[in-house]
């Protein structure tokens, strides 16, 4: 099913929505998941509430591209969790706490925070599109999706030292970018 009418189901309010996004992005979602929170149950947790995410994003939302809108979610929902795994392992107590606050204290950014990190974003995209499609692509592999060196070799068929290399010349590469767009590091 094309991406435009899954959308138009969303904005619908259909059930179906939502197994065609299985059917179509389940794989993608679960492959971004489990690179991130690295167990099988997460995953699924994560997946399902990305079904969730998109349910109440549309309407008001409609995606122009909409695999990237799903991937989205789905990254930002699993790094919610493994920041929620993480703190829970160092200090449980402390989780339950802030958890039992949260009606009480507002965790949102201003206006001016989000603004600039649209800054940003619009930067760092800006910044990739000028790069070689190879090195573009082994960066998002390995910072969007959180795919391991090992497996960016396998998949390139680059050594893991060209590998590395690569990263780290882009990330520096970057930083003189983002510099040089004012934006401070």
């Amino acid at each position: 099913m094309e991406d435009s009418s899954i959308i138009q189901l969303y904005w619908e309010r259909s059930e179906q929505a939502i197994s065609e996004t299985d059917s179509k992005y389940g794989k993608l979602c679960r492959y971004v998941a489990m690179n991130i929170l690295k167990s099988r149950e997460d995953g699924e947790e994560c997946v399902n509430d990305t079904y969730l995410g998109l349910w109440n994003a549309m309407p008001p939302q409609r995606p122009s591209r909409f695999s990237v809108f799903v991937s989205r979610v789905t990254r930002n929902l699993a790094l919610k969790k493994y920041e929620y795994l993480s703190a829970a392992k160092r200090n449980p107590e402390a989780v339950c706490s802030l958890s039992e606050l949260e009606d009480c204290v507002s965790g949102r950014e201003a206006v001016e925070d989000e603004l600039e990190n649209r800054r940003i974003e619009q930067a760092i995209s800006a910044f990739l599109w000028r790069q070689e499609e190879e090195k573009r692509v082994i960066f998002l592999r390995r910072y969007w999706y959180f795919e391991s060196i090992d497996s960016i070799c396998r998949r390139s068929g680059y050594s893991r030292s060209k590998v590395t290399s690569m990263l780290h010349q882009t990330r520096k590469k970057l930083r003189a970018y983002l510099e040089k767009e004012g934006i401070e590091i």
